[in-house]
């Protein structure tokens, strides 16, 4: 929840809209929801200032809609007027259970429908929003990050082409790799991690959990995902341990070099409870041998928590990972699309992240410092506090 205090000693760039893609409408909507109930409570002085007229809204939502002809065609509609509005779009393009028509065909959308969608959203607001903003959970191509012989480098080239559109500010979770904003020097870009989301919902499930070096252990899947669990093991006051992984760099599968093995660094992990912080769940192979290993090492539970659970290859790995007690629970946020029947798993735990969001949005309108946004820690600190004691507490 953002500090209303905070938010007293600044004025609104412009009146706030926020246009939910199609795509993203089930998160927007808890947004949207958060985003009046902020308002509503906050005493700011542009509230009953006529000069800030739309400060306090029933509903910041844009209607808008992209279109589709039989050939596959598309056009963005936006229905409302955006003249002078400071406007959040927010878009998840993982979401493949989207479907159009196309010469009679059913076609799922794809990154790249999700991504020339938001490019017609943008084209028909431009000229007419105060400033643009693009909110992208899961950053398009965000894989794509660097430039390894003749390939493409696409996220780069992907927010370079936005900016030039009109965008004057980057929102996304967790990119895989944050230097891509290089790429775009003078404008806005934001990467959020949810270490506090994540540990939130722990607690919230999870009640016998000691939480201190002699029971706990901090596990980072690869090196890319070091800094988070370094983070993690240094709010907690754990240690932390990392598995690189071992590849053919002779061969290629897949556009990819394959895992030879995974190669564990770290502190004994026999009796301890352990938490692996990751940027996403892809097929969920490479996750799932990780756990086994630490099971082998006679780990006393394992906790997966990641940013992302795309679970592209479906749940069976997972369910049957579950039935031989290779992990206890899986932690994913819900910024983007969720499987079907993920929700009803013994094993799996919704981080929300709709009121994180909405915190970020209400911040960025009031061009107010996001420092506190980024470093939870206090937050950490007093609920773990509350948890150890085995007290109730709120999460924000």
């Amino acid at each position: 929840m953002p500090n209303f205090d905070d938010l007293t000693d600044s004025i609104p760039v412009a009146p706030l809209k926020l246009l939910v893609m199609e795509s993203a409408k089930q998160l927007g909507n808890k947004v949207n929801q958060y985003l009046v109930s902020f308002r509503k409570r906050n005493n700011h002085p542009a509230k009953n200032d006529e000069a800030f007229t739309g400060y306090a809204e029933k509903s910041y939502l844009l209607e808008s809609n992209c279109l589709r002809f039989d050939n596959g065609e598309g056009k963005a509609l936006v229905t409302d007027s955006v003249r002078g509005k400071d406007l959040f779009i927010l878009v998840d393009v993982c979401n493949h259970s989207i479907t159009y028509q196309m010469n009679g065909y059913t076609n799922h959308k794809s990154p790249d429908d999700h991504y020339q969608d938001l490019k017609r959203i943008i084209s028909a607001v431009n000229g007419k929003a105060h400033r643009i903003n693009v909110i992208m959970p899961y950053l398009y191509e965000g894989r794509q990050h660097r430039r390894m012989g003749r390939e493409s480098l696409y996220c780069a080239y992907t927010i370079q082409e936005l900016h030039e559109m009109g965008v004057k500010n980057f929102i996304t979770f967790d990119a895989h790799d944050p230097r891509v904003q290089n790429s775009i020097p003078l404008c806005g870009f934001d990467s959020f991690t949810p270490p506090y989301q994540f540990i939130s919902a722990l607690m919230r499930t999870e009640r016998d959990l000691i939480m201190d070096k002699d029971h706990l252990l901090v596990i980072s899947p690869d090196e890319g995902a070091m800094d988070r669990a370094v983070y993690c093991a240094d709010v907690l006051g754990v240690d932390v341990g990392m598995f690189y992984k071992r590849r053919d760099f002779t061969t290629i599968v897949d556009g990819k070099n394959p895992i030879v093995a995974h190669e564990f660094l770290g502190d004994d992990v026999d009796g301890k409870d352990v938490l692996i912080i990751d940027d996403m769940i892809s097929s969920g192979g490479s996750i799932i041998d990780t756990a086994q290993i630490l099971k082998r090492k006679n780990a006393k539970r394992v906790y997966i928590c990641s940013t992302f659970g795309l679970f592209t290859d479906g749940l069976d790995i997972f369910d049957e990972a579950y039935e031989n007690c290779i992990f206890e629970k899986i932690v994913t946020t819900n910024l983007t699309y969720l499987k079907p029947g993920l929700k009803d798993r013994p094993y799996y735990v919704e981080a929300d992240m709709s009121k994180f969001l909405a915190s970020i949005i209400d911040y960025m309108n009031h061009d107010s410092s996001l420092m506190n946004v980024y470093t939870p820690t206090d937050k950490i600190h007093a609920i773990l506090k509350k948890y150890n004691a085995r007290e109730e507490y709120a999460v924000e």
